[in-house]
C-alpha cells in the first residue's frame, strides 16, 4: 500500500490538439517507464485504432509514473467537447489538473469547459503554456487571457495562485521562465509535487470506491476502475455494490490491480488515494460505489451534462443487407447499443415504436460517428439518420440547444464566414484581431445550424481556418434552417455501375461512386447540380449494333468520384435519407427506396404543409 502523502492524482486537460497526449508521452519517457532500447510509438496513450487514425483522444485513460519516491497518477482526457463525459469522469479521480494552453491559439471553448469543471470541483491547477517554439507564439498575451478566464469563471484567491510553466511538449522541455528554455520536464514534475495536494484524509475508516470507468480483460472479465476514497481494499474481500437508486448487491474482489506506466500490475492491497482496477464484479456500472458490507455508504454518483444531439439507428433493410456484416439483426443492434450506454455515461439509448429502430442521444455528431465507426469495425450492419437536436419545452415553448462557436480565420475570410452563418441563424458575439493577418470570431448558433458546416468552413477559409464549438444553453426554436441546397442523384434500379452511363450522368452534378460498384433502387450515387432530386439509370450499357458510326466512338473519361466518409455522409444527408453502414461499405440511400413510395411521401408532405398553412 502506498502512503497517502506519496500520491499525486492529476488530470491533463486542454482544448483539442494543444498537445496533451504528446506531453504525457515525454513524462513517461523521462520517468523511465520505457527501456532505453524500447521502440515506442508517438502518442502512446492513444491506444485505440480510431484515436490513432483521427489524431484525437476519445477515451480518458490513466497511467502512473514514479518521481522522487512519489507516485503520480496521470489521467489523459479528450479535448473534443463531444467527449465531455470522459473529461468529467476523469476529474472525479484527481486532486488537481494540468491546464495546457497553446502559446499561439490561447484559451478556446473546450479550455473554458474543462477549467470550469475543475474549478467547480475545487481542484488546484498547474498552468502549462505549450508550443512556445511556434513562430506566432504570444505566450505573455495568452497568460493574460488565461488569468481573465479564471476570473470570468469565478476562481477564488487560492485557485488564482498557480505555477506557470512554458513547454515544448514535442521535445520534452519545460521551464519556469519564458526567456530560459528548459532541457527536461523536471520543473513540471516539481510543480506537481509542490502545488497539487495529496489525496485528502477521509473521515470513514471503512472501504469506499467510486467506479469512474470500466475496462475489460480477456482472462478476468470486467474491470471497474476508480479511486479508493477511504479504507483498504484487498483481493478476496467481500464488498457491497451500491447501485443507482440505492439498490445494493453483494460481491467479492477477485483480483486487485494498480498502474505502473502503461501496464496493470497485480497488487495485494490499496489505500486512500490510489487508482485501482477491480476484477470479480461482472454486473457493475459507472457511478456505482463499492463499499463495506457492514457499513455501506454511497458516494455521490457521476453526473454529466445533458446530451444535445440524437440519431435513429436502424437495422439495415436494403437489398444488399447481410452480405458484408456479421451482426445484422435488431437483437444484435439493440444489445450492442445498450452495452455502449452502459459503458459510456454521456449517451442514452431508447427503444422506439418500431422494434428495429433505436434512438441514440449523445453530446455531438462526432461522438455518434465514433460509435458507428467502432460498430462497423466490429462487424455490425446498420443504417443511421442525420443528426437532430434534442429539444426541450420550457414555459410551453419549444427550445433548442445552442452552441458557442469560436473560429480563427484569415482576415480575408471574415466576410465569407459571417455570410455563410447568416442563414444558419448564427449571431456574431465577438470579433478580435489576433495579429499576423488572422481574426478570432465568436458566434452563437443553434446546434443544428452547425451540422455539415465544418467542411463548408474549411472550403471558404481554404483550409486555413480553425473552428470549435461548445454547448451554450437553450433558446426558443429558431425556425427553418436551410441544410443542403442541392438535390441527390438516385439510382432507379439494381445492378452494377457502367462507365458509359456514368459519363453522361457526371455532367449533371458530382458522382459519389465509380464504375463497377453494385447499386440498387433508392441508393444515392451523386449530388445533383440543381435543388431537385434526379432519378438516373447508372447501369445502362451502350447498344451494340452492326452499323458502324461515321466518326470514332466517344472517349469515355470519368472524373474521380467525391469520397464520402462516414462523418461527411452523416452531415450531407437530408431528413428523408439514411447512411447505410457495413464493415466494407458506406452508402447513402433514401428512406423510401422505390420511386413511387418517394413520390407519395412527398405529395403527402406538401398536403400537410398546405393544411397547416
Amino acid at each position: 500500500m502506498i502512503a497517502r502523502e506519496n500520491i499525486r492524482n492529476v488530470a491533463i486537460v486542454a482544448h483539442v490538439d494543444h498537445g496533451k497526449t504528446t506531453l504525457v508521452d515525454h513524462m513517461l519517457r523521462q520517468a523511465g517507464i520505457f527501456r532505453s532500447n524500447e521502440a515506442v510509438v508517438e502518442r502512446v496513450m492513444d491506444s485505440n485504432d480510431l484515436e490513432r487514425e483521427k489524431g484525437i483522444t476519445i477515451l480518458a485513460k490513466n497511467t502512473a509514473v514514479s518521481y522522487k519516491g512519489t507516485q503520480i497518477n496521470i489521467i489523459d482526457t479528450p479535448g473534443h467537447a463531444d467527449f465531455g463525459g470522459e473529461v468529467e469522469r476523469g476529474l472525479r479521480l484527481v486532486d488537481g489538473v494540468i491546464l495546457l494552453v497553446d502559446a499561439a491559439e490561447g484559451p478556446l471553448p473546450q479550455t473554458r469547459f474543462v477549467l470550469g469543471k475543475a474549478l467547480g470541483m475545487g481542484l488546484k491547477t498547474v498552468l502549462v503554456i505549450n508550443k512556445i517554439d511556434r513562430q506566432d507564439a504570444r505566450a505573455k498575451v495568452v497568460l493574460d487571457l488565461v488569468y481573465s478566464l479564471y476570473i470570468d469563471l469565478g476562481a477564488d484567491d487560492s485557485q488564482l495562485e498557480f505555477p506557470v510553466l512554458y513547454t515544448i511538449a514535442r521535445q520534452g522541455q519545460a521551464s519556469l521562465k519564458l526567456e530560459e528554455p528548459g532541457k527536461t520536464l523536471d520543473p513540471l514534475f516539481s510543480a506537481i509535487l509542490s502545488h497539487i495536494q495529496p489525496p485528502p484524509k477521509s473521515d470513514l475508516e471503512t472501504p469506499q470506491l467510486l467506479v469512474a470507468n470500466l475496462d475489460y480483460d480477456d482472462y478476468v472479465g470486467r474491470l471497474a476502475v476508480g479511486r479508493v476514497q477511504s479504507g483498504k481494499l484487498t483481493p478476496n474481500m467481500p464488498v457491497t455494490v451500491i447501485r443507482e437508486g440505492g439498490k445494493q448487491q453483494q460481491g467479492k474482489i477477485v483480483k486487485l490491480y494498480g498502474f505502473s506506466g502503461l501496464k496493470r500490475t497485480e497488487i495485494q492491497d490499496a489505500g486512500p488515494g490510489e487508482i485501482v482496477s477491480i476484477a470479480g464484479i461482472e454486473d457493475i456500472s459507472i457511478g456505482d460505489t463499492i463499499a463495506d458490507p457492514a457499513n455501506p455508504v454511497a458516494l455521490p454518483r457521476i453526473t454529466v451534462e445533458e446530451p444535445t444531439m440524437m440519431m435513429i439507428f436502424r437495422v439495415n433493410d436494403g437489398p444488399l443487407a447481410g452480405k458484408e456484416g456479421k451482426y445484422v439483426t435488431s437483437r444484435n443492434l439493440r444489445e450492442r447499443l445498450y452495452r455502449e450506454s452502459y459503458r459510456n455515461v454521456a449517451i442514452r439509448v431508447e427503444d422506439t415504436e418500431t422494434p428495429d429502430a433505436f434512438k441514440v442521444v449523445g453530446r455531438g455528431e462526432l461522438q455518434l460517428a465514433v460509435i458507428i465507426e467502432t460498430m462497423r469495425r466490429e462487424g455490425y450492419e446498420l443504417t443511421a439518420s442525420n443528426p437532430e437536436p434534442v429539444t426541450k419545452t420550457i414555459d410551453g415553448k419549444l427550445h433548442e440547444p445552442m452552441e458557442l462557436m469560436v473560429c480563427d480565420v484569415p482576415e480575408n475570410s471574415v466576410g465569407a464566414v459571417t455570410e455563410r452563418l447568416g442563414p444558419r441563424k448564427g449571431r456574431m458575439v465577438d470579433m478580435s484581431p489576433l495579429g499576423s493577418g488572422r481574426t478570432r470570431l465568436q458566434f452563437r448558433t443553434p446546434a443544428r445550424g452547425l451540422i455539415g458546416f465544418r467542411s463548408e468552413f474549411l472550403t471558404i477559409t481554404r483550409g486555413e481556418g480553425i473552428m470549435s464549438s461548445q454547448f451554450d444553453g437553450y433558446e426558443p426554436w429558431f425556425g427553418y434552417i436551410p441544410k443542403r441546397s442541392n438535390g441527390a442523384m438516385v439510382s432507379d434500379r439494381l445492378g452494377e455501375t457502367v462507365p458509359y452511363a456514368l459519363f453522361s450522368i457526371q455532367e449533371r452534378g458530382y458522382l459519389f461512386v465509380e464504375a463497377g460498384v453494385t447499386v440498387y433502387e433508392g441508393m444515392i450515387i451523386g449530388e445533383h447540380a440543381h435543388p431537385s432530386e434526379l432519378n438516373v439509370n447508372c447501369c445502362r450499357e451502350k447498344k451494340l449494333t452492326n452499323i458502324r458510326a461515321a466518326g470514332r466512338d466517344e472517349n469515355v473519361i470519368l472524373t474521380p468520384p467525391r469520397e464520402m466518409g462516414l462523418e461527411k455522409a452523416l452531415e450531407w444527408i437530408a431528413d428523408d435519407e439514411l447512411v447505410e453502414v457495413t464493415p466494407k461499405s458506406i452508402r447513402m440511400r433514401k428512406k423510401a427506396l422505390s420511386v413511387g413510395d418517394r413520390y407519395r411521401a412527398e405529395r403527402d408532405r406538401k398536403r400537410e404543409e398546405r393544411n397547416e398553412a
